[in-house]
């Protein structure tokens, strides 16, 4: 994977996409509503529940030409909570903590909802 990178008056400092899916990953299972990262088979068409191990297979993190971040969510919900008030919230906790923890900033987050599951 590529890495984000950033010009200080003291050299430069790179940060690998993966450290910043796995950061992501981690403050979006932390969010109200989220079950877990969705890993989505394209030639199959199945989706299923990623394990927390493999989270950052359900997150993709790009670089665009301003230095901004993009970020791609592929999630799965929990049923009977509403989808846009767990999207909100995901927005607004990751781009917080991820922009904090990385110095970057975060242009946009793209959620895919995946699949809905029931919590016992």
């Amino acid at each position: 994977m590529k890495g984000s990178s950033m010009n200080t008056h003291m050299g430069n400092i790179v940060i690998e996409n993966e450290v910043i899916a796995q950061y992501a990953g981690s403050v979006a299972m932390e969010c109200f509503g989220i079950v877990g990262m969705a890993g989505v088979n394209v030639k199959d068409g199945l989706v299923r529940l990623l394990k927390i191990d493999s989270m950052t297979r359900g997150i993709t993190v790009a670089l665009n030409s301003n230095n901004k971040l993009v970020l791609d969510f592929h999630v799965i919900v929990s049923y009977g909570v509403s989808i846009s008030a767990v999207a909100d919230n995901l927005i607004s906790s990751v781009k917080y903590r991820v922009e904090e923890f990385t110095g970057l900033e975060i242009e946009k987050i793209n959620i895919y909802v995946e699949g809905v599951r029931v919590i016992d």
